[in-house]
């Protein structure tokens, strides 16, 4: 059975969360501030998070930081903002997805079993080594496995190159980073670069044709005109 961890000040909204989730057969842990959230993921095994973006005590942002110090667990943001620079932002720091209040208690629950399937599919906590769980690397919906060298778009596999691959985890290990088509050559396939940029704009145009639903206007790798590539993490709200 998986647990469900459900973190948020607003003790109805915690009640209502753990009656859908029960419902729907999972053990639910909650949580009314991030320390108490962090407490509870020493405590057990959680299996997904649904925590609260505005909290007192210890808001969802510095808890999500410290989350991301000890575990690849699935976050989901519950935020009553509307700002989408504050979704961004979570996501980029390790949030795995967001559902802006009041929500739609089926809609939560599908993107709940969404972001388990994903992870359950990489393997959660359990009998992973933290060596070996570092090797596993979340951006968005993208997921790569670098012990298994396997690559997931949504929890769907993906054929990809040697070579394809290679750039992803490096682009994926370094997210909004920009990196130039000399440097993207050099790190890739570790040998100087003379003249060899189209060569990764191949392979990039490659990668994009199966990452992307519309490979002409990207949503995870981008260009950086003058620059570079860089990866971004592909959520359209």
């Amino acid at each position: 059975m998986y647990c469900i961890l459900v973190c948020d000040d607003e003790k109805d909204i915690v009640s209502a969360l753990e009656i859908y989730l029960k419902g729907e057969g999972y053990d639910v842990a909650v949580a009314y501030n991030g320390e108490e959230a962090l407490e509870q993921l020493k405590k057990r095994e959680i299996h997904l998070v649904l925590l609260d973006y505005m909290m007192p005590v210890m808001d969802g942002m510095k808890t999500i930081t410290e989350i991301r110090k000890r575990s690849n667990v699935p976050v989901i943001f519950l935020t009553a903002k509307s700002e989408d620079t504050d979704k961004i932002v979570g996501l980029n720091i390790g949030a795995d997805d967001y559902v802006t209040k009041p929500f739609n208690p089926v809609e939560l629950l599908a993107r709940v079993k969404s972001q388990l399937r994903r992870y359950m599919q990489l393997g959660s906590i359990t009998g992973v080594t933290a060596d070996e769980q570092n090797d596993i690397l979340r951006v968005g919906p993208l997921m790569l496995n670098n012990l298994s060298k396997e690559a997931f778009l949504d929890g769907e596999l993906l054929t990809l190159t040697k070579t394809e691959y290679d750039i992803l985890e490096l682009l994926m290990r370094h997210p909004g980073q920009v990196f130039s088509p000399r440097d993207i050559y050099t790190k890739v396939w570790d040998e100087i670069s003379i003249g060899n940029e189209s060569t990764v704009a191949v392979h990039i145009r490659h990668l994009r044709e199966k990452i992307e639903i519309d490979p002409a206007n990207p949503r995870f790798v981008k260009v950086v005109w003058g620059r570079g590539y860089k990866l971004e993490n592909g959520w359209q709200k």
